[in-house]
């Protein structure tokens, strides 16, 4: 199974311009896009329903038709809408498209395409974006996104207190004037809006995250450690902070003082004494108290949770971290540089990282893991978020690993996707987006299988998944082939040739009630990909296998 990564704001209408010049990685601008047959998962955690009929005009739905089977099947005709373009989704499933509200672009070499399709190709379709490359920059590609030149998810660039402004030092520090700074950024475009520059003075704090909010837009913080002992995590929240990003803050907010236990020779500017203890004070917080008291604080305060676990993983495994399977193939060679130990890069401090460390760090996923549970038990409202691009944070297959670790604390995944949709579009003051449902943006998702039923659908390799008999079907890609696991433990080939030829590099693999068996072929397995010596075929081509063996082209 692979997801099929349809994100449909751009599909469905957009400036004349839209797709002149991405080949077959997009297709229209459509007046009117129908989408045939879907099972829908709402994004406000309910459970997936239909089969639907799905109308979208000018990139709004304005119809969710459900199909009568009983109709169907009487043989009587039932009225299909039609349009524009036609998308049959039989057997598919459509959820809103994913928003990361903390993210990054690195800088060269690593390309903005890079980052942009490896996330697309995984669900995201909105991201609040560090501006890595300066602020000019992200709003430059926040416009051609929206203009839908470039193809990549809609953008909300993080903004920095007083960014493009010409205050003085002293009045940006100055809470009477935050007022009139947060309306004059809100102004010139700014939706998030980072407290990083003012949490070491509380009045300061909450003056600036009242100022934005009350302006229009949205405050984000990652609680520093070097000042945690101002303004922790309730204070953050209490305070008036829309999102607390990470893990920071939370274990300080039930120490027994005021300020964790640093070694003496700590320096926060030492990114490997840093995140050590970013680990450790989870040892030293009163657990019964940060999963009560803080939690209840928490929620009745109303910030919302962003965790970002997945650019802590390697903290508690950097082993595992470090050899994942699609780092080789997929993940841009500047990263790796970036992420192996050397303290010239952020990010890069796993040099002296013990046992004792990956301890403390799973000690700290676990106890986290429990907070943000206690949160959203309590109506805390968890939302989504990767901070990937760093510490070994692919773009893209983090998307899907941060639902994956959410799930972990035991949130459900119906909770997850909405954690990811909904709660991230409420976050983000986007109440056109994050649910399937007429008068919402067609920012959608089609994917081959349930999400629902296992998020690892979701990867752009997907899942491996048995056939009704228990069988284990393979797509093969570096093999090029097909194959079956029977139960016995026998395998049997069921595709790799084509009138003699070879087959690509299969992908994409699609079981249908019937038996037959659909699949991709593209040539990405292969070196050189379409230039590769070794390719035989003449195209990329769709496929049926039919239960008989019958290999059908599709097109």
């Amino acid at each position: 199974m692979r997801s099929l990564i349809l994100p449909l704001a751009l599909a469905a209408f957009s400036t004349a311009s839209a797709q002149s010049n991405f080949g077959n990685l997009a297709a229209g601008p459509y007046d009117r896009l129908v989408i045939r047959g879907a099972m829908v998962i709402p994004g406000h955690g309910g459970p997936p329903a239909g089969p639907y009929d799905i109308v979208i005009e000018r990139n709004v739905i304005t119809q969710m038709i459900p199909f009568d089977p009983v109709t169907e099947g009487s043989g009587r005709t039932q009225q299909r809408p039609t349009g524009d373009r036609v998308i049959d989704a039989t057997g598919k499933y459509v959820m809103p498209g994913m928003i990361d509200l903390h993210t990054h672009i690195r800088t060269q070499p690593q390309e903005n395409e890079y980052a942009w399709y490896l996330r697309l190709a995984h669900g995201v379709t909105g991201m609040v974006n560090a501006a890595d490359r300066g602020l000019d920059s992200a709003l430059y590609q926040q416009k051609r996104s929206a203009d839908n030149t470039i193809l990549a998810p809609r953008m909300w660039p993080i903004w920095g207190w007083g960014s493009n402004t010409s205050y003085r030092r002293e009045q940006l520090e100055d809470p009477r004037m935050a007022p009139d700074i947060a309306r004059e950024m809100v102004s010139k475009g700014a939706r998030v809006v980072s407290l990083g520059t003012v949490t070491w003075d509380t009045a300061l704090f909450g003056a600036v995250a009242r100022a934005v909010w009350n302006a229009g837009g949205i405050t984000t913080i990652h609680l520093p450690p070097s000042t945690n002992a101002v303004v922790n995590a309730v204070k953050a929240a209490c305070l008036g902070a829309t999102m607390i990003e990470h893990h920071y803050g939370y274990a300080e907010s039930a120490l027994d003082r005021q300020t964790q236990n640093f070694e003496r020779r700590y320096n926060y500017d030492n990114e490997n004494d840093r995140f050590r203890a970013a680990g450790t004070v989870w040892l030293e917080t009163d657990r019964a108290r940060l999963l009560s008291q803080v939690a209840d604080s928490l929620v009745k305060c109303g910030a919302t949770m962003l965790p970002t676990r997945v650019v802590y993983e390697a903290n508690r495994d950097f082993i595992r971290s470090s050899s994942l399977p699609w780092l080789e193939r997929y993940t841009h060679q500047s990263l790796i540089n970036w992420n192996l130990p050397n303290p010239a890069y952020h990010g890069s401090f796993h040099y002296d990282w013990t046992s004792d460390d990956e301890y403390y760090w799973t000690y700290a996923f676990r106890l986290w893991g429990d907070l943000i549970a206690e949160f959203n038990r309590r109506g805390g409202r968890v939302a989504y978020g990767t901070d990937d691009n760093y510490i070994w944070a692919t773009p893209g297959f983090s998307a899907v690993r941060e639902l994956q670790l959410l799930r972990e604390t035991g949130m459900h995944s119906l909770e997850v996707l909405k954690a990811a949709t909904k709660n991230s579009a409420e976050t983000l003051r986007e109440p056109k987006l994050g649910l399937v449902r007429p008068g919402y943006l067609a920012d959608l998702v089609i994917v081959d299988g349930n999400p629902a039923y296992n998020l690892k659908f979701l990867y752009s390799f997907g899942d491996l998944t048995l056939d009704r008999e228990g069988r284990l079907t393979i797509a093969e890609h570096g093999n090029r082939r097909v194959t079956r696991l029977e139960k016995n433990g026998v395998l049997t080939v069921l595709a790799d040739r084509v009138d003699g030829k070879r087959l690509n590099s299969p992908n994409d693999l699609l079981l249908a009630p019937n038996g037959d068996l659909y699949f991709t072929d593209p040539p990405f397995g292969l070196p050189r990909h379409f230039d590769d010596p070794a390719r035989e075929m003449p195209f990329a081509g769709v496929y049926r296998r039919t239960p008989d063996g019958a290999l059908t082209v599709l097109v």
